[in-house]
């Protein structure tokens, strides 16, 4: 089965700005972008599933491509921040804060969850499509998402995924 994983567009939040899980809008060049998106998602159309985090700038993303219709499910949900959420990484400064920057990949966030979390919810996803009859998925996400779908697709490995994270609204194709 072939996945094309759509990552949302740029955000409207400051620089900086640890936004995880919160349901941020758009940024104001959110129809350049999108736009950009649609072309490049073009030559993989038809979908025979189409899938989106809940949050609003997946959906948004999805409903400009065509896919309105696209399953909501909480598992796209990029990694919760916990009380990290909306604030400015330059803020966080404690002890905990600086071995969670020096171990993101193990370390959860204060409240929230980590990266081996995130990655288990991705791949119980990816397990459940798995079972499917579909021959191409779409599926609207996060960067954290399209990390662990890479990873669970044979893209990377684990020391490089931050490495290849792609850019807002880029696509990841994987095979499962």
């Amino acid at each position: 089965m072939e996945i094309i994983l759509i990552r949302h567009t740029s955000v409207d939040v400051p620089p900086g700005t640890c936004y995880g899980q919160s349901d941020v809008d758009v940024a104001p060049t959110f129809e350049q972008e999108a736009a950009m998106t649609k072309a490049a998602l073009a030559p993989y159309e038809p979908f025979d599933a189409v899938f989106a985090s809940p949050l609003r700038r997946a959906r948004l993303l999805a409903e400009y491509c065509g896919h309105g219709d696209a399953q909501p499910d909480d598992r796209l949900k990029e990694m919760s921040m916990g009380e990290w959420e909306m604030r400015p990484y330059a803020e966080l400064t404690d002890d905990y804060a600086r071995r969670w920057f020096d171990d993101y990949l193990r370390l959860p966030t204060p409240g929230g969850e980590s990266f081996p979390m995130l990655r288990r919810r991705v791949g119980d996803f990816l397990d459940e499509l798995r079972q499917q009859d579909y021959r191409r998925v779409a599926v609207f996400a996060h960067g954290g998402v399209l990390v662990c779908a890479g990873l669970y697709g044979g893209l990377f490995q684990l020391a490089d995924a931050y490495q290849n994270q792609v850019g807002y609204g880029g696509i990841e194709r994987i095979e499962i």
